[in-house]
């Protein structure tokens, strides 16, 4: 297997303080995002990271943990979707796609050494959320998993009430079903979709079948003042 991580964001909601660097280096507790999953990344021989927004700050962590870079040069005008895939030409083999602004139990790892398609759903993400944000904002943020018989039959929607599962921004797809959603984009002509909301295209075609993997241990998403202040005071309980 091999690691791509998506670390082209801005973090246009983050702190004044966070915005000259991109996104996922983001200090939680005098640790950048990525620092705090570095015994994930550690896994993984080849490693790919697709930069954007101040991309040059982090080329120095790239070297050091031996990623190969990736530069979305498009990235105001594009979306996760359109930077995952200017990596085509480096993949060779099952590939973890990892988004580069949450933090996550490096134990997981072993779940997704299975040799099928995965995406790994959060049971627990209710009460962490509650500590993020009201209920009404998580309605409006928080999206809809629908599972079937250990498979994931739609994923995006908008909800209205909490749903079980909560996609955690990681997905594992095997080398040909990697070139069969490249070529999917090309032919879907949108540079700026949403991942969730292509997945869900993907799924809803029965292009791609994705196994879910129940995941019970912690996950922290980082995307303003708030997640920072919540995540620093929880991540030293584990």
């Amino acid at each position: 297997m091999q690691l791509i991580v998506l670390a082209a964001g801005r973090g246009s909601r983050l702190p004044k303080n966070h915005r000259f660097l991109p996104k996922c280096m983001a200090l939680i507790n005098k640790k950048t995002i990525l620092n705090h999953n570095l015994d994930f990344y550690k896994k993984f021989k080849k490693k790919i990271l697709i930069t954007g927004y101040k991309g040059k700050k982090i080329h120095k962590f790239a070297k050091q943990n031996n990623f190969k870079i990736v530069h979305n040069d498009k990235y105001k005008n594009t979306n996760m979707v359109y930077s995952l895939f200017l990596s085509s030409k480096f993949v060779k083999q099952d590939v973890i796609i990892c988004y580069g602004d949450i933090i996550f139990d490096p134990n997981l790892y072993e779940s997704l050494k299975k040799k099928t398609n995965l995406i790994p759903l959060n049971k627990n993400w209710l009460k962490l959320w509650k500590k993020r944000m009201s209920k009404k904002d998580i309605l409006n943020d928080a999206e809809n998993i629908e599972v079937k018989n250990g498979y994931l039959k739609s994923i995006g929607e908008k909800i209205k009430k909490f749903p079980t599962y909560q996609y955690m921004g990681i997905v594992k797809l095997k080398k040909k079903d990697f070139f069969k959603a490249r070529n999917f984009f090309k032919d879907f002509n949108n540079r700026k979709i949403d991942m969730t909301s292509f997945l869900n295209n993907i799924i809803i075609r029965n292009l791609i079948n994705f196994k879910i993997i129940k995941y019970n241990s912690y996950w922290y998403e980082i995307d303003n003042a708030k997640d920072i202040k919540v995540t620093q005071t929880l991540i030293n309980k584990w």
